[in-house]
Parts: C-alpha cells; sequence; structure tokens
C-alpha cells in the first residue's frame, strides 16, 4: 500500500496562555473559579478508575462499556504521587536519551500536558500517516484511544512497536458496534436484500458497508472482507460518493450523525435513512424501510458531541453578536443545521488560522482542543459552545504519569502495553483503508463545510512540533 507522505511540517503557534484543562478544573474544584464541570471527579488522577468498569469520569461516563474492555493495570507510585513539574522533567529526560528511537503522537483532543511533548499533533489518521513516516522509529507511542493505536499498528511496519500509555484509552462510540453486532446485522440485511455479492443491471451490489475511522480494527477488517470502505469526519462525501458508485445503498457505522449530515448535505431524504439499533430485530426498522433505504445508520454517537445544542448556540448569539459558529459534523443534526459550519477538527483549526482579522469564534468540539486554540490566537475571541467543562473521558485517561512510565520502561529496554493487530484481522483492515487512499476529494484552498474539506485521511497537512518551540 503507498501512502501520501506528510507535507512539509509546520510548527504550532507557542501558547501563550494557560491552555491546561486540568488547571481549568482544578480551579473548579478547589473554589478557585465559578466555571462548572460535569464531574469534580476529573480532578483525580485517571489511575483511580482504571480498576473499575466504565470509561471513567468525563462525557461518556454514562456509557456504558462493553465487558471485557481492556484494563490498566497499576501504574507504580512514583508516577501516580510526582509532580505535574516532575513528571515534565522525566519526560524530557526519557525524550532527549531515546531520541529518534520513539516517536511521540498527541492528538487534538489530548491535555495540553500531553501534548507538549508530542512529536506530531493532528487527528487520528493523520498522526497514523505521521508514524508511517517515520520507519525509522523502534516504538511510536500514541496519545490517544485505542482504535487509533490500531490503525498506526496497521500501517507501521511489523518492526515498529505501537504503544498505548493507557490501555483504558478506549473510545464509546467505537465501541457502540461490535464485529458480532455487525456480523449479526449483515446476516439480517442478507435475508432481506438477497445474495450480498449479486451484483445488478447497474453493476451495484445490495449493500456496501461504510465505518467511520472512530472503529476498532476488526470492524475495519469486517469491511475489507466486504466490499467496503473507511472515511473520515474529512472526506465522507467523497467516500460515500465512492459507496453509491458501487453499491444501492450503504450501512454506516458507528456514528449515526456524521452519516446523517453527510448524507442529507448530498441530498439523501431522511426518511431513507432508517436507523439500525444492533438490540432489535431488523434493528428496529421494518423490511419494507430498509429495502427502501439509502442509507442505514448505526445507533452510535459520539458523547463529547451530543453535549451540543441549539440552545447553546442561540446563547453565543445572543451574547457575542457576528458571532462564528463552528461544529464537528459528529454533532446532531439540528446543531449542524444551526452553526455557520461544519468540519473535522483540522477544519476548525484551518479556519481559526485562516481569519486575518480578530473574530469570535464558538466552536462545538472538544473543551482540550478550544482551549488551545483560544491560548494560540490570543486575537481572536475563541471559546467552547458548552459552558460546562467536560473533556473526553477517554482521551483524558492518558495522563503525563503514564507517558512518563512507558517511556522511562522504553530506555530500560522494555515494551509496555504493546498494540498489536492479529495478520488476519490486520489485511482486510489495510484494504479498506488502501480504498479510502485511493478515493480522493477534490483539494480546497478555503474549507466551507464539511462536505467539500480537504481529505485529512491522505492529503490533510500533518503538523509536526519543532522539540525546540515546544521547549520554548
Amino acid at each position: 500500500m503507498i501512502l501520501r507522505q506528510a507535507q512539509e511540517p509546520i510548527r504550532l503557534p507557542l501558547v501563550r496562555s494557560d491552555a491546561s484543562v486540568d488547571h481549568a478544573i482544578q480551579a473548579i474544584v478547589s473554589g478557585a473559579s465559578t466555571d462548572a464541570t460535569c464531574s469534580t471527579d476529573l480532578a483525580a488522577g485517571p489511575w483511580d478508575f482504571d480498576a473499575r468498569p466504565g470509561y471513567g469520569p468525563g462525557s461518556s461516563m454514562g456509557d456504558v462499556i462493553p465487558t471485557g474492555a481492556p484494563r490498566q493495570g497499576e501504574l507504580p507510585a512514583e508516577y501516580r504521587e510526582a509532580s505535574e513539574e516532575d513528571l515534565d522533567a522525566r519526560i524530557r529526560a526519557a525524550k532527549q536519551t531515546l531520541g529518534d528511537r520513539v516517536v511521540i503522537l498527541g492528538h487534538f483532543y489530548q491535555r495540553e500536558e500531553v501534548v507538549r511533548h508530542a512529536d506530531y499533533v493532528g487527528d487520528s489518521f493523520q498522526l497514523a500517516t505521521a508514524a508511517k513516516g517515520r520507519t525509522d522509529a523502534e516504538a511510536i507511542v500514541f496519545c490517544g484511544v485505542h482504535f487509533m493505536a490500531e490503525t498506526a499498528d496497521l500501517l507501521s511496519t511489523p518492526e515498529q512497536a505501537v504503544i498505548l500509555p493507557n490501555l483504558a484509552a478506549g473510545c464509546s462510540m467505537a465501541d457502540m458496534a461490535d464485529i458480532d453486532q455487525v456480523e449479526d446485522c449483515w446476516e439480517q440485511l442478507a435475508e432481506i436484500y438477497g445474495d450480498m455479492d449479486a451484483v445488478d443491471e447497474d453493476g451495484r451490489v445490495p449493500v456496501i458497508p461504510v465505518t467511520y475511522m472512530n472503529s476498532s480494527a476488526a470492524i475495519k477488517g469486517f469491511v475489507g472482507r466486504h466490499g467496503g470502505i473507511v472515511c473520515t469526519s474529512s472526506n465522507a462525501r467523497t467516500v460515500l460518493e465512492w459507496a453509491f458508485e458501487r453499491g444501492r445503498r450503504v450501512l454506516f457505522f458507528p456514528d449515526q450523525h456524521l452519516g446523517r449530515n453527510t448524507a442529507k448535505a448530498m441530498g439523501v431524504p431522511l426518511d431513507r435513512m432508517p436507523m439500525w439499533n444492533p438490540r432489535r430485530p431488523l434493528g428496529g426498522s421494518s423490511a419494507a424501510d430498509l429495502l427502501d433505504s439509502q442509507v442505514i445508520l448505526w445507533h452510535g454517537f459520539c458523547s463529547v458531541h451530543r453535549r451540543f445544542t441549539v440552545a447553546q448556540i442561540d446563547q453565543a448569539r445572543a451574547e457575542h453578536p457576528g458571532v462564528r459558529v463552528i461544529v464537528h459534523p459528529e454533532c446532531p443534526m439540528e446543531v449542524v443545521d444551526a452553526a455557520d459550519e461544519a468540519g473535522s477538527t483540522d477544519y476548525i483549526r484551518r479556519a481559526i488560522e485562516a481569519a486575518t482579522e480578530p473574530a469570535t469564534f464558538a466552536i462545538g468540539t472538544e473543551i482540550n482542543l478550544v482551549r488551545r486554540l483560544a491560548a494560540q490566537y490570543p486575537q481572536h475571541e475563541i471559546f467552547c459552545l458548552d459552558p460546562v467543562v467536560c473533556p473526553c473521558s477517554t482521551m483524558y485517561r492518558i495522563h503525563p504519569g503514564y507517558l512518563a512510565w512507558v517511556l522511562e520502561e522504553l530506555v530500560a529496554g522494555r515494551t509496555p502495553n504493546r498494540i498489536t493487530v492479529p495478520a488476519d484481522v490486520a489485511d482486510p483492515a489495510r484494504l479498506s483503508l488502501e480504498r479510502m487512499l485511493a478515493a480522493k476529494p477534490p483539494v480546497v484552498t478555503r474549507p466551507r463545510d464539511f462536505t467539500d474539506v480537504t481529505n485529512s485521511g491522505g492529503n490533510g497537512d500533518i503538523r509536526e512540533v519543532s522539540r525546540a518551540g515546544r521547549d520554548s
């Protein structure tokens, strides 16, 4: 498989004010701030929750975690009890010792205390692609969540070790579509549509499965085996167009909102997008509705983006005349419709970066990215639509203590928390990713909405952080 190489690295602007969500939460809990948080447990170390079932405090704390979800072993006391300054120093020292043997990837939604140590910052597939270009690194430390580390393992060399600092950093959305449920769905659909490989007079099969990048390697493998494709939030329209050329309809999972928002923008009527609830026969729809469907939406969602509402947008407009509202397409349809623009995390970043005059932005995405953008671009007023500080539960499981631990383990010659995708899953999963890379949308110089954003899955910019810039 051939991947496009990363573009010339772009230095991140220096953060000139405190972008730390952890500092904000500590201030709220101590009474030094009058802001609100969705859980005071966020002030504790994530190791307090590693042995408990659940995603931990934050946006996904009410979601049901699957039985057998990965758990993290106990973090040694020296890391749990260390100060922020001590952990920062230990991470820097370990990185200096390891040099080019290790590359650290930091997702846009990561804590500021972790992102400052990342060699690359981006969305999940940008980071996996960045890792692909670092064949000199013996280890890839992915500061994100489990499905992201799996994707990095799919695209890295067999000799490279992909490490997830905290195994409990999963993804509630990805967990909403497990392989058994998807296989069962496919069997039920076959009872309605007949032979799923049969080609009609137009050369199309009954269904093409499309999975969002935010899914397990097993799901990506299923898609690869059944003629399907992966999409990102940046290239979802291009991928759906690809799928409609090959199938009468699309089965889209796990995020219903990205699927609905994208298909609606393409002109697909809402009444031809039935929902598939895996806990109900035929997903809760009738055979007639499924036969008439164009897009079958899986009953999944992102708990971060489900927090945003039309009422929040109305309040932002009332309090900030002229505000520019940009939300992520994982938000509910009503929120996307009410916003000025919708786009991926990289779209949001680029939209703010491209603003030449001071402006006010209300952003509907994860709070760590919003606060970082506000600190990086002080000429603008940038705030999160949701006034309650409620980070992604699972991203927040990656703490500097875990990063210090895995780096010092690597220094000692040990490789902890390695993520490996079995070959029987990896081969078809890579095929589904390769199809995505081949389905490139047109490049636009300035994004307008999420339906025509440059494909960050293949040719979006991957930003390398200069060590000098981060250390200053």
